[in-house]
């Protein structure tokens, strides 16, 4: 078990800034968990025996985040601690919200309505972790396990069961059995959750050391109700050399190795940094889950009984595009997950032949960047090393010497700066109107044309050239 570590200089001022004026103050829930673990803790909850309005006139800056349930913010310089008043919930009568909070002077009766036992726990420097319902002993048996009765606490909010896979994922930890089961039985309750919430919770899984865990939402029958398609492709068998997995666990497998491979990428430059960085990772766990979402629309068996998909990316980036809206995610995360599923089984003919390097394969390299985008190339190329890995292992070093082949056309393209869509010509349409075509139409469709001259050969990239060809075309 993980060693305690420190919590924050503004979250002890806190607590003790609340003790000082006759309160209770610890901090609770997900943080005290991490610090077990022996993780670093992402948020830090207070949670006090102070009423909101006492908070309020200990604290100089705060904010009203969910003062209705008793949770203010304190600002402690640019930092934002949630702090939140003891409180009991009343009946939960839409499996997401209290009919009423009501606010207790007992930490136990605050902890006890909480999700899971390992999230029920309170520490304090005075006093060290406050344990009741056996957080520690569950962690150390690595179990998820609700606080008290599993149904009630399914009942009061739904999306737990959803959440309590989700931690068996990033924690790698099993779910207890009578918790399980209470997820079984009361399936079909979130239909009441927001697909916004059911995102945020497949999100953390899919990124997750344990995404693999996502198969016990299968088994419960939670999927019915955010992705049935998924029950779909772990029933469509894939009998060909290529696969020992049916279409679902490929596909699962597939999540496991971009995280894998995710993990190993230092040094890397996915061109993505920041907060794109960790948004590339997201589009990428989703882009495997989905790239052969339509395997089992396309699935036929020739007279040998071998099967065959034809067409599966074109049909797959579409059905993908469908889910990620129906999951309510931004443009951008569904274009870049729709491009590259799009072109997943491109086979970069050319880029090795007779197992040595070859430029032969640049023209389509380059015709390749210009369809899906240059941005979208490095996860293109991970999505396809995580495919191969997660199929048979049936010509595998061949299908990877290929796949590093084509990185490497790739970023000599790139180092060469070469012109893979029309804002990369050595002319605009200001040149072509200058030769005496109309602003319209035309002068798109002769910027194409000179890009089709360009990407078989990039050193016709030149005003001279250019202008020549154009003059040539009219």
């Amino acid at each position: 078990m993980g060693k305690i570590i420190q919590i924050p200089k503004n979250a002890e001022k806190i607590i003790h800034i609340l003790e000082q004026n006759g309160f209770e103050g610890y901090v609770v829930g997900g943080c005290v968990r991490d610090m077990v673990l022996g993780r670093e803790p992402g948020d830090w909850d207070i949670t006090t025996s102070a009423k909101p309005e006492q908070v309020k006139a200990l604290f100089g800056r705060t904010i009203d985040t969910g003062i209705q349930h008793g949770t203010v913010t304190v600002m402690m310089g640019k930092e934002g601690y949630e702090i939140t008043t003891y409180r009991t919930d009343g009946e939960y009568i839409d499996h997401r919200h209290p009919s009423e909070v009501q606010f207790t002077p007992n930490l136990t009766e605050d902890l006890r309505r909480r999700d899971f036992t390992i999230n029920a726990m309170a520490y304090n420097p005075k006093t060290g972790i406050i344990d009741k319902f056996g957080g520690l002993a569950d962690i150390e048996k690595k179990s998820i396990r609700c606080v008290g009765i599993p149904k009630e606490r399914f009942g009061e909010d739904a999306l737990r069961m959803l959440r309590g896979i989700r931690f068996a994922g990033q924690l790698q930890f099993e779910i207890q059995q009578d918790t399980l089961a209470a997820i079984r039985e009361n399936a079909s309750t979130l239909v009441n959750v927001s697909a916004e919430r059911i995102r945020t919770e497949l999100t953390k899984l899919l990124i997750s050391p344990g995404a693999d865990r996502i198969l016990l939402a299968v088994s419960t029958e939670l999927t019915k109700y955010f992705l049935p398609e998924l029950d779909n492709m772990l029933a469509t068998p894939q009998n060909n050399p290529h696969h020992y997995f049916d279409v679902g666990h490929h596909s699962v497998e597939a999540v496991r190795q971009i995280n894998l491979l995710w993990e190993a990428k230092e040094g890397t430059d996915t061109g993505f940094h920041g907060e794109r960085e960790e948004w590339a990772h997201v589009a990428l766990a989703y882009a495997a889950l989905l790239h052969d979402i339509a395997k089992p629309d396309c699935r036929t068996t020739d007279r040998e009984g071998i099967d065959h998909f034809y067409s599966h990316n074109q049909l797959g980036a579409e059905k993908a595009g469908k889910i990620l809206r129906r999951l309510k995610f931004d443009n951008d995360t569904v274009s870049m997950v729709k491009r590259i599923i799009l072109s997943h089984d491109s086979r970069h003919e050319n880029c090795l032949i007779d197992g040595k390097y070859s430029e032969k394969g640049k023209s389509a390299m380059r015709r390749l960047m210009n369809r899906i985008g240059a941005d979208a190339m490095p996860l293109l190329f991970m999505l396809q090393r995580a495919d191969l890995l997660a199929q048979s292992d049936y010509k595998r070093e061949e299908k990877l010497a290929k796949l590093s082949a084509a990185e490497r056309c790739c970023q000599e393209i790139r180092d060469a700066s070469e012109a893979v869509t029309i804002k990369d010509l050595a002319i605009g349409g200001r040149e072509i109107m200058a030769l005496g075509v109309a602003p319209g139409p035309a002068v798109g469709e002769v910027l194409r044309s000179l890009l089709e001259l360009v990407l078989d050969d990039p050193e016709k990239n030149t005003v001279e050239t250019l202008t020549q060809t154009a003059r040539h075309l009219l």
